[in-house]
């Protein structure tokens, strides 16, 4: 029996919750938010199951002083800086550590500095730490390098994702800026607030996987504008406004693009798909026509995920280090 303590229980992390809940070998004994709203109340209530007599806590040690959990699955924050202090705290706690942080997902090249101190307080106790999710962490970096295991030699990586965002949670069609007018648009893009996170870090992983060593990583992002009014989001949209967002990012080795990503996400879009093309021998593509939710394979994967870092060695690690995740019915 593995027993977790999940923090942070906005939508996704409810989400988790409920697919945590579904497996057996698994025992939620915790929960903490910093939410005044939310704490107190029952876990299972609050994320819309039957009450799992867990109440949500404000802080870990008051989960620490009653319980004895093995793993922490952390739903918080996409930057790696601000949840640092927390993963550490977890680290420091004895607990093994899956998050969907998208900065966690492969930090070795764009933060080393803060990835080598998460490192050292999980080696220093013996624990392991995931970033992971559908994205980064699966489609657009995991998936692209276990595909390449069919080549005998690969030039090129190049991976596509459109999704139409009409079915995401609105904490996520808030951050790719639809319902936006264009200036609000520009400026949450100049602040930082406003992108897909996690594509650099997705170039650096295919390229950990090939064994490439990148002169120079470039990532690009525009605005996606309605074509017509689109009604079908958290908010309707105005004809000619910003519906979603479109990043591309790119590594070079030599002046030579070696790894290009393509993610465009949008309320409206007209078709959804992710695809693997894979320049080499042999040269080959594989298309998911309709492309994969989001918010259930981020879910899905992260609790997938809490059997694979028990098993995992110490330190911080990348979907490429841990034992394959696989759905499981038991642990």
């Amino acid at each position: 029996m593995i027993k977790v303590v999940h923090i942070g229980i906005g939508p996704l992390g409810q989400k988790v919750v409920k697919y945590a809940r579904e497996r057996k070998g698994i025992e939620i004994v915790g929960a903490v938010d910093l939410d005044p709203q939310k704490i107190g109340q029952d876990l299972g209530e609050f994320c819309g199951l039957d009450s799992l007599n867990v109440p949500i806590m404000e802080s870990l040690d008051d989960v620490l002083n009653e319980k004895n959990p093995d793993v922490a699955v952390v739903t918080t924050l996409s930057s790696l800086e601000r949840i640092e202090s927390q993963l550490k705290e977890l680290g420091a706690a004895g607990l093994d550590i899956v998050s969907t942080c998208e900065e966690l997902s492969y930090p070795w090249e764009t933060q080393p500095e803060v990835a080598g101190r998460i490192n050292e307080t999980c080696k220093e106790n013996n624990v392991t730490c995931l970033g992971t999710g559908v994205n980064p962490g699966f489609l657009m970096d995991y998936l692209p390098s276990v595909l390449s295991s069919v080549c005998q030699n690969v030039e090129k990586v190049r991976v596509s994702r459109v999704q139409d965002a009409s079915s995401r949670r609105i904490p996520f069609q808030k951050k790719i800026g639809a319902g936006l007018t264009d200036g609000q648009f520009k400026e949450k893009e100049q602040n930082g607030s406003l992108r897909h996170v996690g594509l650099p870090e997705s170039v650096y992983m295919i390229a950990k996987a090939m064994n490439w060593e990148l002169d120079n990583v470039e990532e690009t992002l525009q605005p996606v504008y309605a074509k017509e009014h689109i009604g079908s989001g958290y908010t309707d949209i105005g004809k000619n406004n910003p519906s979603g967002v479109e990043q591309i990012g790119r590594g070079f080795i030599d002046g030579e693009e070696k790894v290009t990503l393509h993610f465009r996400a949008a309320v409206g879009e007209e078709k959804s798909f992710d695809k693997v093309e894979i320049e080499g021998t042999p040269s080959f593509s594989s298309t998911i026509n309709g492309g994969v939710n989001g918010d259930i394979a981020t879910s899905a994967i992260t609790v997938n995920a809490i059997a694979s870092v028990t098993k995992a060695h110490s330190g911080l690690k990348t979907m490429l280090d841990v034992p394959v995740p696989s759905c499981f019915s038991e642990v």
